[in-house]
């Protein structure tokens, strides 16, 4: 193994916790800060270890080792979702006119939630029967939100900041979306708020009225809260209501100027009536301030569900190394979800019905799933499909088999799936049958998928179902396929229990069920990696800022010193410039040695035939020498010298490598190594900052994974060497993210148990 250089890879430093008076709580609540202060977002660990403070009380203490922060404050979004006053500038009630409309809805929104109203407008006397004031200026009292119905917002933000508006709604569109000159003046306007002193918040531009929509009051349980950066993308969770399924917010973000989707993530996350977040995104403002949004929900236990569009992207970016091109931009967003809990599906129709499931699921008791069907053919094509995608089905004991043999002939299987031949309906014993599979201690959810309405069975077994789920606290789910979705036993037995959760199709119930005994588990073991980020540089830093040779690319020479400086281990190796030193060298190194070209401008040196191996002489040697630089001076590549190195035994070939994300930052890359890793294309990415249990998880995701438990009589490779140095690596790219553009070690000979790990070849691009 190899030994700690600077004692543990992470700091051990705790966030601090923070008392705020009311000033500091005035400022984290309206965001007094510049913008490049509040522009990671709003977001603080919700345990009660961490207080949330505005950025006007951090310090550096609130800072990873890279700059970033560790936390940041909740945006107080009461008044924005429950306003006492609210200011419509530019009201109308011309009909024919658009804002007369949006006027209209607003009128009534405000009735609903007891919000006094008060239109602006320079040339009216009344809107609707209110008296009109002319500007915001002439508001008879301070207001919470002021909903902008003009085109151009950006000449109205310092007036509201001196009437002490809380919020604004910027409706206006022709911003970022439409190209260059649009996202100029929306750089202006969300300046112009970060500008103000009075904690402003600005919700838009390019957004819609979704926030204030008509609610229904009537359902009761845990709700969704809904965040959209298009509104008509939220309709289908909205009209879970239709259904029964409650939701309490609908957070239309738009161009996401000031208020970002971060900030309802963490808003909602601390709301005690939300049960599950479902969110639309589009473009994510800022990684970091995203990450920390997730992690406070991921600490509550509060389930994010999101569609994020853009998995086609491959990334604007070129590079050197082979890391860089093992990971689009998308493989990014998608590890750092799934890094920090956030669950992603690709529908809307996913999300809704994950959404609803996450929210009104009771913590599963077990992770054993059962199916649970009238039919054998159904039974065998869900449980196919639930296996192939994770799920467990555990073979029922032969007692409990026994005891379904009670109800279900002999010759029918209900080991799991269990084929009842027929739902019972002439008496009690389907309702036993049901009862009998939910207390068996391993079944966590029971599933009973129903292909089309099969009257009066289906009837009965709907029944059944239903209230066996309002009596036990498994999760009991259906699957109704009738196309029709008619059927009383849909739209009235099976709607009408919150208990139970109804799907329309097997694969939307095996993705929700899936993402719910994910999410249970993915809780019941976090730990926040910001609580444990490095806040202080390692005494590596300086050691390695001395070789940084900005923009520029490091020769392997100086990337393995790199390397080494952070206690990486590499081979026994020289740097000669002559043939006769060479010779020297390889008797000090050990024979056989390896002889490689060394230079600032090589990449891929096996290519030009630039490396040789298994050299057991002097005169191969001097031989090897001779032609590597003629091969050199051929292709016109510059060296500083060849390296002289010992030859590593075999073991399993990694590669291990850091780079530069355009969202996120520094990310942490791990794949299967040598000769083939762009062919092979298998590695796993996480953001920083990630610990151990991460870096391990990251090797799990391999395709080839099994290769380092040993294959084919090879011995298992030392695991536990390898995540040592994804662990050292996270730390560089920590440390020197803003000097280091790519990393890549390659290969790392990962050698067997108790062995080690070594770095045969390292290249590094500085920014």
């Amino acid at each position: 193994m190899l030994g700690s250089t600077h004692g543990t890879l992470t700091s051990g430093l705790r966030a601090r916790v923070v008392a705020c008076g009311d000033d500091a709580r005035s400022a984290s609540v309206h965001g007094t800060t510049a913008a490049a202060t509040r522009a990671p977002g709003a977001s603080a660990p919700v345990d009660a270890a961490v207080a949330a403070c505005g950025a006007a009380a951090a310090t550096a203490a609130d800072l990873d080792v890279s700059g970033r922060p560790l936390y940041a404050p909740v945006p107080d979004l009461d008044r924005f979702f429950r306003p006492e006053s609210v200011a419509v500038v530019g009201a109308s009630d011309t009909e024919g006119r658009p804002h007369t409309g949006i006027t209209r809805q607003l009128l009534a929104w405000a009735g609903r939630v007891g919000a006094r109203l008060h239109p602006v407008h320079p040339s009216r006397e009344s809107v609707f029967g209110l008296p009109c004031v002319p500007s915001v200026a002439e508001l008879p009292e301070q207001v919470d939100l002021a909903v902008l119905l003009v085109r151009d917002p950006l000449p109205l933000i310092d007036q509201l900041a001196d009437a002490k508006v809380r919020f604004a709604v910027a409706f206006a569109s022709g911003f970022a979306e439409t190209g260059a000159d649009g996202a100029a003046a929306q750089a202006r306007l969300a300046a112009a708020v970060a500008a103000t002193e009075s904690g402003l918040r600005l919700l838009g531009p390019n957004t819609n009225l979704n926030a204030f929509e008509e609610f229904r009051d009537d359902l009761e349980g845990p709700a969704i809260a809904l965040i959209t950066q298009s509104g008509h993308q939220g309709r289908p969770v909205f009209s879970l209501q239709q259904i029964g399924v409650r939701l309490s917010h609908w957070a239309p973000t738009g161009n996401e100027a000031d208020l970002e989707t971060a900030d309802f993530i963490s808003y909602f996350s601390t709301r005690p009536e939300v049960g599950a977040i479902a969110a639309y995104i589009e473009g994510l403002k800022d990684g970091r301030s995203f990450l920390l949004a997730a992690d406070r929900a991921a600490r509550a236990g509060v389930p994010v569900v999101a569609v994020k569009v853009g998995r086609t992207e491959t990334g604007a970016r070129t590079a050197a190394s082979h890391t860089g091109k093992l990971t689009g931009a998308d493989d990014v967003v998608d590890a750092a979800m799934r890094q920090f809990g956030v669950i992603r599906v690709d529908g809307l129709d996913e999300l809704q019905d994950t959404a609803a499931l996450l929210a009104r699921a009771r913590r599963p008791r077990a992770d054993g799933v059962v199916v649970y069907s009238i039919s054998g053919g159904t039974g065998a094509h869900f449980a196919d499909l639930a296996t192939a995608a994770g799920l467990g089905l555990p073979t029922l004991s032969d007692a409990k088999q026994a005891e379904l043999h009670t109800w279900i002939p002999e010759y029918l299987n209900v080991a799991n799936p269990v084929d009842n031949g027929g739902h019972p309906v002439g008496d009690e014993r389907g309702r036993k049958i049901i009862d009998a599979i939910l207390a068996d201690p391993s079944v966590g959810v029971l599933i009973c998928p129903i292909t089309g309405p099969f009257p009066p069975m289906s009837d009965r077994l709907a029944q059944d179902l239903v209230d066996a789920a309002e009596a036990t606290d498994k999760l009991v789910c259906v699957v109704w396929g009738s196309p029709v979705g008619t059927e009383a036993a849909y739209r009235e037995t099976l709607l009408g229990s919150s208990r139970l959760a109804t799907f329309r199709t097997f694969g939307n119930c095996i993705t929700a069920v899936r993402a719910y005994l994910g999410h249970h588990r993915f809780t019941a073991s976090y730990r926040s990696p910001f609580d444990e980020a490095p806040r202080t540089p390692s005494p590596s830093f300086r050691k390695a800022q001395a070789l940084m040779r900005p923009g520029q690319q490091l020769s392997e020479h100086a990337a393995k010193q790199l390397l080494r400086a952070y206690g990486i281990r590499v081979p026994r190796e020289q740097l000669v410039t002559s043939a006769a030193a060479a010779v020297r060298s390889a008797a000090q190194v050990g024979y056989p040695v390896v002889m490689k070209a060394s230079g600032p401008q090589l990449a891929h040196k096996t290519e030009l035939g630039l490396v040789k191996v298994g050299l057991t002489s002097a005169s191969q040697v001097r031989d090897a020498y001779r032609e590597l630089t003629d091969i050199a001076a051929y292709e016109n590549v510059p060296l500083d010298g060849i390296l002289v190195c010992q030859m590593v035994a075999r073991g399993v070939e990694m590669v291990v490598g850091a780079g530069r994300d355009a969202l996120f930052g520094p990310t942490v890359t791990v794949g299967l190594g040598g000769v083939l890793v762009e062919v092979l294309g298998d590695a796993a990415v996480r953001v920083p900052p990630f610990g151990e249990p991460d870096a391990r998880a990251m090797l799990g995701e391999l395709r080839g994974h099994a290769l380092l438990a040993g294959v084919r009589g090879a011995p298992p490779a030392d695991v536990d060497a390898l995540v040592e140095v994804i662990l050292r690596v996270q730390r560089m790219a920590l440390e020197l993210g803003d000097e280091l553009s790519e990393l890549d070690i390659n290969p790392l000979m990962v050698l067997p148990r108790g062995q080690g790990a070594v770095a045969l070849d390292a290249l590094a691009v500085c920014r």
